[in-house]
């Protein structure tokens, strides 16, 4: 079990860190763990160094059914057995099991762990700030962000410097639903009204009305506002009316791979602990949160012993108060070796 976390302290880390090792100490030793023999996990919980800092969290989890693993030293640069239960925290920066890069404000941990040779590599990209500048052009400039952080990740994990394998790239990417476009389909009937600072003439909020119907509002968009009339949209269905405006990972088609989404956006969810299925009405829900593979990757994954019952690529706690990102998984079988007739099940987990 791959477990790849962001924000690790949550949004008031200051307060909440001091937690965050007693949590995991407690999952380690839980009951429902107790088949898995070794792990290994590594947080980033220096929020002093804020140069550094990351708040990501990786954890890996291995079943005792797995009877040889290796993982990646990038400072020996050879693979060193697995073996017992360890915890990497505070700063990360001289963990030799990671490989670690900047952009501008963003690192991604990268381990590489044998059984088949695989990376799984932990992301964090940047949000969008204000949906007023998020409507302003099709795509908008987030996204262009987004896509050259994602871009410089790709190249480093892919360069020269250690032999290639396929790997597994999952996190919050923070891919958004094009906003314009989203927009211009939701209130296609509406006029919009625009309301500035009187000071700045920068514009504060934008009301759309319908042109009959009393002219009731159907969307107020501000900066970290998007209030729409009628959020199941976004739920009917799963959403999949609105998977035509994801459109970030297809400048990435022939380096990223993806199992069909058939699950309702990830983000942004109510954390109103009686809420679990509402959205909260800051931003237009989006599909955050993906586990995505190279073609190589992918070629593990869909292998005959995969059964559609044992490839699963879901979200978790779909009834539930999970914060305000629901977690994403894939579940599938990987051979524990070549030749050998027993399948061993993986699940990759991303959890904000």
């Amino acid at each position: 079990i791959a477990v790849h976390c962001q924000e690790v302290g949550g949004k008031n880390y200051e307060a909440s860190m001091s937690h965050v090792d007693c949590f995991v100490k407690e999952l380690l030793s839980s009951d429902a763990m107790k088949e898995y023999s070794r792990a290994r996990v590594y947080l980033d919980e220096n929020y002093k160094s804020q140069e550094h800092f990351t708040a990501l969290g990786s954890c890996y989890f291995l079943h005792e059914s797995l009877k040889n693993i290796h993982q990646f030293d990038f400072k020996a640069k050879k693979f060193k057995k697995v073996v017992g239960k360890e915890i990497y925290s505070d700063t990360l920066e001289s963990t030799p099991m990671l490989e670690k890069e900047k952009f501008p404000q963003d690192y991604f941990p990268e381990v590489r762990t044998i059984s088949h040779a695989f990376d799984l590599v932990n992301i964090h990209l940047f949000h969008d700030a204000s949906n007023i500048l998020a409507r302003e052009k099709s795509p908008s400039v987030y996204s262009g962000m987004r896509q050259k952080a994602l871009g410089f990740v790709l190249d480093r994990i892919t360069d020269q410097r250690f032999e290639k394998v396929p790997y597994f790239v999952f996190g919050d990417f923070n891919f958004r639903l094009d906003t314009r476009q989203v927009i211009e389909s939701l209130c296609s009937t509406a006029t919009m009204q625009t309301v500035r600072v009187g000071d700045t003439n920068e514009v504060e909020k934008l009301i759309f009305r319908e042109s009959e119907n009393d002219r009731e509002v159907v969307l107020q968009l501000e900066k970290k506002l998007f209030n729409y009339i009628n959020q199941d949209v976004f739920r009917e269905n799963n959403g999949t009316l609105f998977l035509q405006f994801d459109s970030e990972l297809s400048c990435f088609k022939e380096r990223l791979h993806e199992l069909e989404i058939s699950f309702p956006p990830s983000y942004p969810y109510s954390e109103d602990s009686s809420q679990g299925k509402q959205y909260m009405d800051t931003r237009c829900p989006a599909w955050c949160d993906r586990v995505l593979m190279s073609a190589t990757a992918k070629d593990l994954v869909l292998k005959p012993e995969n059964e559609e019952k044992y490839l699963v690529y879901d979200n978790i706690g779909p009834n539930v108060c999970m914060g305000d990102h629901k977690p994403v998984y894939l579940s599938f079988r990987l051979t524990a070796g070549a030749g050998k007739p027993n399948a061993n099940k993986h699940k990759c987990c991303n959890v904000q």
